[in-house]
């Protein structure tokens, strides 16, 4: 690409006609460089092309770069310069409530949602984000207007309607999950998050049978699915089948050598088959791949106790 080579011939030029040409150079070559999967090529050529001049496509360019490399903090600088540049451009404002999400910064990820949202009321993805950033701060109910909202919308929002019915599922909310969920199975029967969300609808209310049935056939659609593993295992540790559920995490360890609770479980599943040592070795293994995995041993669909239903009026 040849970036650093040498940019002056020796003619005199005209300073501010150069500098433009230079900052061409540096900001086309940092795109080739992007697109051929060069990131640390692409940054040092999108920096230089910043240096001669503040430009806004080429600030996104290297926030996308950041965020690849997960550099958020320098990502997020860009973006907030962007936003002080262009307050209404919803494509930035969209990148950096997602980019807060990535961070956890719930309350950042609010106010970008919210600023995007002011600008575009009909905007469904600024609905979405808002509905994922309150959830995120703690407030289930009003996370649930909000992706009612994009999904009102748009009818085909596959992400909002998958987290509101997680979110409902949470919150004992069965009937209203339902509904969710078959109007994803409805638009795409083999929808693997919905299957697997089926399944959890139906070990909560006790049909376990069905349940079974749900994980089953996701592992038959996609082998590489852990979840689908995961769920199944810890299915079968509840009906005490530990030697099937041990069989399950082995594989979904198989799939991915990190997954700290696919060691968990096996490591609670050999303690109930009587395997003291085994499952020892993977509590150790557990705690090496996360330290902070000790502090939280429960899953992600823990019951909690509504009183009434204080979903009326929003769905």
């Amino acid at each position: 690409m040849g970036i650093f080579r040498n940019l002056f011939t020796g003619k005199k030029a005209n300073p501010e006609s150069e500098k433009q040409k230079n900052f061409e150079i540096f900001k086309y070559d940092g795109m080739r460089a992007q697109r051929m999967g060069r990131p640390e090529y692409a940054i040092r050529c999108f920096t230089e092309a910043l240096n001669l001049q503040e430009d806004f496509e080429t600030m996104g360019y290297l926030a996308q770069v950041y965020t690849q490399l997960q550099e958020y903090e320098k990502a997020k600088e860009l973006l907030e310069r962007m936003v002080s540049l262009e307050p209404s451009h919803i494509p930035t404002l969209l990148a950096l409530a997602n980019l807060c999400s990535l961070q956890e910064d719930y309350q950042g990820m609010k106010d970008a949602a919210q600023r995007a949202v002011a600008v575009e009321e009909g905007n469904a993805m600024a609905y979405y984000l808002l509905g994922r950033a309150v959830q995120g701060n703690g407030d289930p109910i009003m996370g649930i207007a909000h992706l009612t909202k994009a999904i009102s919308l748009r009818e085909d929002f596959t992400e909002a309607r998958l987290l509101r019915a997680e979110s409902l599922l949470h919150m004992q909310q069965y009937a209203e999950a339902t509904e969710d969920i078959e109007a994803l199975l409805a638009q795409n029967p083999e929808e693997e998050a919905a299957l697997l969300l089926r399944g959890k609808l139906h070990e909560a209310t006790g049909h376990t049978g069905e349940a079974e049935a749900d994980y089953r056939y996701v592992t038959g659609l996609n082998p590489f699915n852990e979840q689908a593993f995961l769920y199944l295992g810890e299915l079968y540790i509840n009906c005490e089948k530990y030697t099937e559920a041990i069989e399950l995490f082995d594989e979904a360890i198989e799939l991915n050598p990190d997954s700290v609770q696919a060691y968990r479980e096996r490591g609670r599943a050999k303690l109930l088959a009587g395997d003291k040592e085994g499952s020892v070795a993977d509590m150790k293994k557990t705690l090496e791949l996360n330290p902070e995995a000790s502090k939280n041993m429960t899953g992600r669909f823990e019951n909690n106790t509504v009183q009434n239903n204080p979903l009326s009026g929003i769905l």
